[in-house]
């Protein structure tokens, strides 16, 4: 379980990079035309609804491990 949820974390981690990245990165050079701007726009776009969508996949199998019973809240005490 543990093993699932790290491996999401870090997909999720490295889509918010790729999305940082397409950003940051100045591409322009003597051979590339005005579209380079787009299609770094469209694939930040895409890198943060893979973003979205791992985070949202991960919270639902979170919901569903505990409906199935593979996690159990710990919980806090309330009184010592």
């Amino acid at each position: 379980m543990k093993f699932v949820i790290l491996l999401a974390f870090i997909g999720i981690l490295g889509a918010l990079a790729a999305a940082g990245l397409f950003m940051l990165k100045n591409g322009k050079s003597a051979d590339q035309q005005d579209g380079d701007s787009s299609q770094r726009s469209a694939r930040m776009a895409r890198a943060l609804a893979l973003r979205v969508g791992l985070s949202v996949a991960l919270f639902l199998f979170i919901l569903l491990s505990y409906l199935m019973g593979w996690i159990a809240p710990t919980g806090l005490p309330l009184q010592q």
